[in-house]
């Protein structure tokens, strides 16, 4: 019965049913739904759990960001410069908790050397080209407002795949208004560019900042503005 209940959540997690990051509904919610006992429900997630496709803290159960996301695009994309023209592009991202770089704790108002979540991104194509690299680090501000990001201190080990692909809608659903500036500068005696994003929110807090490495002769950066409605 237990594995019966964990392919039915196994299929809400991929149908994007339970968003990536999302709370399940509780033990006796589901144990009533299924028609099962606690301890089944137990024994399903523990399943989910060691695939990594859940994790629980004293909160409950929450569906991991490996899932789909749902709902349209966000113009902003997470991490800056994520979108690749390639579809074979293979995609590798993790978190860590450490001192982010010296620029980075200073753009984000933190003290030297102080820790924070840390995200790396690399991504490049099945023959190897168009390789980009990305590094966030997020302010104490967007830890403290923002749920989903705040789950990730206690799991942070750098090996576990993190793809943080719904950050900026997180940001959003915690009341924040987004705002962003990217500056692209190119690197000498090199092909590739590099992009710097800073995130601030109404209040000008910063909230993350972004260094992107892309090969400038393999890659198209694309960026997509929405105007606000009339009135």
């Amino acid at each position: 019965m237990y594995w019966h209940v964990a392919r039915q959540l196994l299929d809400a997690l991929r149908d994007g049913s339970v968003p990536p990051g999302e709370r399940l509904p509780g033990e006796r919610h589901l144990a009533d739904r299924f028609g099962v006992s606690r301890e089944t429900v137990r024994q399903a997630l523990d399943v989910l759990r060691r695939d990594g496709l859940v994790t629980t803290d004293r909160r409950g159960s929450h569906a991991t960001l490996s899932g789909s996301a749902t709902g349209p695009a966000s113009s902003l994309a997470f991490p800056v410069g994520a979108r690749t023209p390639d579809p074979a592009a293979a995609d590798l991202a993790t978190v860590t908790w450490e001192a982010p770089p010296p620029e980075h704790a200073e753009a984000l108002g933190l003290a030297p050397h102080r820790p924070t979540l840390v995200h790396r991104y690399e991504s490049a194509g099945a023959d190897g080209r168009g390789l980009r690299r990305a590094v966030t680090s997020f302010s104490a501000v967007a830890l403290a407002e923002v749920e989903e990001l705040g789950r990730y201190r206690d799991r942070a080990d750098g090996r576990g795949s993190a793809q943080l692909r719904r950050a900026y809608d997180w940001m959003r659903k915690a009341g924040l208004t987004l705002h962003h500036r990217d500056a692209i500068v190119p690197l000498a005696d090199t092909s590739s560019v590099r992009v710097t994003r800073r995130v601030h929110d109404q209040y000008d807090r910063p909230l993350e900042i972004t260094d992107l490495v892309v090969d400038a002769r393999q890659e198209a950066l694309v960026y997509e503005f929405t105007l606000p409605s009339a009135g």
